[in-house]
């Protein structure tokens, strides 16, 4: 696991970005992030030291880039505990924000931010159109936890896979897909909070791999301890995928924990800004949990008051009620 922490993430040396002579192989791939600092760190800005009191609201979003900070801030007041995946800082497409920190401060809450990937491009050709700059003043892309108060002992695993995004001609990329998270102090005791995004370009068996690596850390590293998850993980996204097809929830449900997903036969996609026209609504967000007690899930649509996408994907709630047990 990453522990180390910075207050910001810095940004990478051009050199980093440049990578002729480096072979496309995995070894390489990661010989090269090895000497890139912001792929060996989590930034972390704390919340007050509080512990949270039942029950605590919590969402799990995939925000698609994160276009619009300043509305995905008003769609999630009043959460304690916010879940987030596909967040920009130094994009061009995102006009350069830091969109975990500008969500985060609006909400008055502490993050921890990990990068995904250090995009090597401006992005798919449908996101270009919203580039502010011709060059990313960092190019990262990753997944967050905000909370209100508590947040403390964050960290990072990488789910490591065929690093297929590093030989993708479209969107070159640095990095692999990355779980966040942290333990949470509550009322009744810790639990650990993660927010996790699986491969989309792989099929069922390589996202099991990637839940299992996660589970068998967070057993490790928190042994006995409550844990939610959230987070896309990408169930049925592949030709003829179907979530209920995916081994993930078979072998999360062995190790104790429960799945919650919503109504059975509601979608968490939806058109958007950017994917104009998804070839089918698919089911990819999913909350798991181990040693607690979870209301019911809502899916909420990601529209703004003028009913504007915020995302390609709905935002997934609920409230932990307690610990069980």
């Amino acid at each position: 696991m990453i522990r180390h922490t910075l207050p910001r993430l810095p940004a990478p040396k051009p050199e980093m970005l440049a990578l002729d002579g480096i072979a496309r192989t995995p070894a390489a791939h990661d010989a090269h992030c090895a000497g890139i600092p912001a792929l060996q760190a989590v930034e972390f800005a704390p919340p007050p030291p509080a512990p949270l009191a039942f029950p605590i609201r919590v969402a799990a979003w995939n925000l698609e880039r994160c276009l619009d900070p300043a509305g995905s801030a008003a769609a999630l007041a009043g959460r304690d505990l916010v879940l987030l995946s596909e967040m920009d800082d130094g994009m061009a497409r995102t006009a350069q924000a830091h969109t975990t920190a500008e969500v985060a401060a609006r909400l008055g809450m502490g993050h921890a931010y990990a990068v995904e990937f250090l995009e090597l491009g401006l992005g798919s050709p449908i996101e270009h159109e919203y580039c502010t700059d011709a060059h990313n003043a960092r190019g990262f892309h990753g997944n967050a936890v905000l909370a209100r108060a508590g947040l403390t002992k964050v960290f990072a695993l990488r789910l490591f896979g065929r690093r297929q995004w590093f030989l993708d001609a479209e969107q070159p990329r640095l990095g692999e897909r990355v779980a966040v998270g942290g333990v949470l102090a509550t009322e009744a005791g810790p639990i650990v909070t993660v927010s996790t995004h699986f491969e989309s370009a792989c099929g069922p068996a390589h996202r099991a791999a990637q839940a299992e690596r996660l589970i068998a850390a967070l057993d490790a590293e928190f042994p006995g301890m409550p844990v939610l998850i959230g987070g896309d993980l990408n169930t049925g996204n592949c030709p003829g995928g179907d979530w209920r097809d995916e081994g993930l929830f078979d072998l999360a449900r062995a190790a104790g924990y429960s799945v919650h997903g919503g109504p059975e036969a509601a979608p968490t996609t939806r058109p958007s800004r950017l994917t104009r026209f998804p070839d089918r609504a698919m089911k990819l967000d999913w909350f798991l949990a181990r040693g607690l007690v979870l209301g019911p899930t809502r899916i909420c649509p990601a529209l703004d008051p003028a009913g504007v996408p915020l995302s390609d994907h709905e935002r997934i709630e609920t409230e932990i009620l307690g610990l069980s047990g």
